[in-house]
């Protein structure tokens, strides 16, 4: 009988009853396996449910947060026990985890399986092939910034060179669009006007607007990729497809939806890039880091703004190649690899592809047209039509002649009857894009030698000659004199004075030779030449220096470009050069055309010089009320909106205004961002433990991509001096879309504090929310038809300006 509450105890076999011991016999300890044997989810993403979707990939142990030990080992290679230990990280936890190869399907229902995630993109593509589709065609005016490029469209049909102030991308699919659509370029596109029947203007809308179709089913898969759960990826898509600002601008003949579709595809390339980033160097990561450059050059070859994704993508490079270079583990070899990889695709591909947009412009435009003044002399005489071609190559005293600005933006030198409201009084001089019989002028001996005789021989201009300069249409003579020029007051003003017969020394500029593009260094120019040969003119009083850079006269001066004379002499100074552009002498032959050739990459450097000049030159005119204009800070709250044509009672209506839930929740949600950050690092400091490794790192990628590209697409518009309007803010607010779905999808759909049923009812109070909201206002961008005081309940803020005042 064993006594109450006796222990038996069990020491295991006796040392004389068992064999002998051997290591096996010890506990193995063993090394960590690779990545792949800690594959914990293997479905797709969409299948994932919610109560494991906060582990739906790998952890690592590298944050402030709570580690996992099994992710936290450490070979020390036989190295000393004191050697410091690194958290093992074979790929990263932040994206969508690595998906094993399917197995080929053998049936169309293994096939339909295999591909049911995709069935819910395919749905919200149909619906918004629906919403950017639907009335397309129902105004047939030219609604707003038509009038703009529609008409570059049609420069390309009739391959006529004109100047803008954006890359050429968008432009020429514009162009393509039309050629496809039977469109013969004939159309001038004014503002407001009808189209006739000969422009197929709905085909055109349809064309472009399908770039709209396409940022639905991205946004989808962009959440994918990010990790976000099935809520939230419907989320997005919702808001994609139901915002109506994004509507609304997509359905006309703009370059914006393309704009969008390519910001949107540069995101998705780099998060599938990111969720490469676990088997480094294979064909999959190659192709998706190069798809990121490519999607970079199309974004910046539509719109300069496409800067500002390449800045995010160049911010998460910069990032994760100094993870790497923290990695004592990666062989140099695969460091350099990894950086080489990154400028050739990220920097050289995109750069690449930007310029090759400017090749095929300059190749399809080789007609003469209404830009070519902003180009260069050579240029501009490979154009077709140009008359440069009858124009004498060698210039001479007596020859009537214009004259190109060098530096990069310059116009013509010009004059107008129009006086100097200040300092002097006397007759302008300006700089002038556009070509007019103002831009002409006569060249004559100075005021102290026989005047010009035709009879005599011909005197060719060479260096150091001293000559006047004399106005073609009013006779004045080219002048300065000691007076402040209007803008730069340190400058000496540059005015026209006097006649044929009245003049003195201050009409008298010595004619200095730079160089020469065909023959080189001054010292191989004997005779100046129109077109290639690069002068200066020095005043032979002052000893100053006419110059035109980029400062911009008052209204008083037509906005056009103020003329100076500048004491410093700075021989490197660009905008001190001029060329002899246009040349007309009887007693000269015609040059030879051969003779001139301007090279692409001198073009390509003028040309983006010259758009970033002009854009820059977009500024507010404070005498000028805009009501389209709109301030940085009316935009992420929606302050105000944009009448996009005409608002008469007969007339079809549209007003550019965006989901005012997506919207203000997108706004809002980039402030509670950076509340729940501080929140989670001052916790983290007090030893609080809210997340794992794995949920910690995912939580900062996403809202790291969503902030960063936000920030980065919004506050350059607070600096920059140019006009803007509330379209700038478009692509900007899909990162304010991502960030809302994030933080729904971290608070609520991957929270395990909320039961099934209160996740169901919080996503469909978001859905419905976006959902009618946007039927509420779809008029404003499926067009308003009759007195738009018939239409109640659109003033949802004071400020907007939907109704007749």
């Amino acid at each position: 009988m064993r006594p109450t509450g006796a222990v038996a105890v069990d020491f295991g076999p006796s040392d004389h009853d068992s064999p002998p011991r051997t290591s096996d016999d010890f506990e193995q300890v063993p090394y960590p396996s690779s990545h792949w044997s800690h594959r914990e989810e293997e479905l797709p993403l969409f299948s994932v449910s919610e109560e494991k979707a906060r582990r739906r990939v790998p952890k690592s142990a590298a944050t402030p947060f709570a580690s996992d030990p099994g992710r936290d080992l450490y070979d020390d290679e036989g190295k000393d026990v004191y050697n410091k230990p690194r958290s093992f990280k074979a790929y990263h936890s932040s994206g969508r985890p690595p998906q094993p190869p399917l197995p080929p399907p053998t049936s169309i229902r293994e096939f339909l399986l295999q591909n049911v995630e995709h069935v819910t993109p395919v749905i919200y593509t149909l619906l918004s092939c629906w919403t950017r589709f639907h009335r397309i065609g129902h105004s047939g005016l030219v609604v707003w910034d038509e009038a703009h490029f529609g008409k570059f469209g049609s420069h390309y049909l009739k391959r006529e060179f004109y100047f803008d102030v954006h890359p050429p991308l968008g432009k020429m699919l514009v162009g393509l669009v039309g050629l496809l659509s039977g469109y013969d370029g004939s159309f001038e596109f004014k503002s407001g006007a009808e189209y006739p029947d000969s422009v197929p203007y709905v085909a055109m809308r349809v064309m472009l607007a399908t770039f709209g179709v396409a940022m639905v089913p991205l946004g989808w898969y962009t959440a994918v990729e990010l990790g976000m759960t099935q809520w939230a990826c419907h989320l997005v898509a919702l808001m994609v497809l139901c915002d109506v600002g994004w509507l609304c601008i997509s359905r006309f003949i703009l370059l914006d939806s393309m704009l969008l579709f390519f910001t949107l595809l540069t995101v998705f390339c780099m998060s599938k890039f990111h969720n490469q980033q676990y088997q480094s160097f294979t064909f999959d990561w190659w192709m998706w880091l190069s798809f990121t450059g490519i999607s970079i050059g199309l974004t910046t070859s539509v719109k300069m703004i496409g800067l500002f994704v390449t800045a995010l993508v160049g911010l998460y490079t910069i990032e994760d190649l100094w993870e790497k270079f923290g990695d004592l583990r990666m062989p140099v070899r695969d460091q350099v690899r990894h950086w080489v990889a990154r400028v050739v695709c990220l920097i050289i591909v995109p750069f690449l592809v930007f310029m090759a947009s400017f090749k095929i412009h300059f190749m399809v435009l080789n007609h003469s047209g209404p830009g070519d003044a902003q180009m260069s002399s050579l240029f501009q005489a490979n154009l077709v039509g140009n008359d440069f071609s009858r124009n004498p190559l060698e210039v001479a005293i007596g020859s009537k002649v214009t004259l190109k600005n060098v530096g990069y933006g310059g116009g013509l030198l010009h004059s107008h009857v129009q006086t100097y409201p200040i300092g002097s009084m006397q007759q302008q001089i300006t700089c002038y894009h556009y070509k007019d019989d103002n831009n002409e002028w006569n060249l004559w001996p100075r005021w102290d030698e026989p005047a010009y005789n035709p009879e005599a021989p011909i005197q060719f201009l060479k260096h150091n000659d001293v000559i006047r300069l004399s106005h073609g249409p009013t006779g004045r003579n080219l002048h300065s004199h000691t007076i402040p020029a209007p803008v730069t007051k340190l400058n000496h003003e540059v005015s026209c004075y006097g006649n044929q017969t009245v003049g003195d020394i201050h009409d008298h500029w010595v004619v200095e030779v730079v160089d020469d593009i065909k023959r080189g260094s001054r010292q191989h120019v004997d005779k100046i030449h129109s077109l290639t040969t690069r002068l200066r003119f020095r005043h032979q009083l002052l000893g100053c220096y006419l110059r035109a850079a980029n400062a911009v006269l008052p209204q008083w001066g037509f906005k056009q470009i103020e003329v100076s004379c500048i004491p410093e002499n700075n021989p490197k100074d660009t905008h001190t050069y001029w060329n002899v552009e246009s040349h007309w002498n009887e007693r000269l032959p015609a040059g030879d055309t051969k003779y001139y050739r301007s090279p692409f990459w001198r073009d390509f450097w003028h040309l983006n010089v010259a758009m970033m000049t002009s854009n820059n030159a977009l500024v507010p005119d404070p005498d000028k009320e805009d009501i389209l204009a709109s301030k940085p800070f009316d935009w992420p709250f929606m302050h105000l909106g944009l009448r996009m044509c005409g608002w008469g009672d007969t007339q079809t209506k549209y007003y550019l205004m965006g989901n005012p839930v997506v919207w203000w929740g997108g706004a809002a949600s980039l402030i509670v961002s950076l509340g729940a950050v501080a929140v989670y690092l001052l916790r983290q400091q007090r030893k609080y433990t809210d997340m794992d490794a794995h949920e910690w790192e995912h939580f900062l990628y996403v809202g790291k991509v969503a902030f960063f590209g936000w920030a980065l697409h919004y506050v350059p518009f607070l600096i920059m001096g140019r006009v803007t309007y509330v379209h700038h803010y478009l692509p900007t607010l899909y990162f304010a879309v991502l960030m809302l779905a994030h933080l729904l999808d971290h608070f609520i759909f991957s929270s395990r504090r909320w039961t099934q049923r209160t996740k169901a009812i919080s996503f469909g109070v978001c859905a419905g929310s976006i959902v009618l909201c946007f039927w509420w206002f779809k008029g404003v961008a499926f067009g308003i038809d009759g007195p738009i005081n018939e239409h109640k309940g659109l003033l949802w803020r004071k400020s907007w300006n939907i109704y007749t005042e």
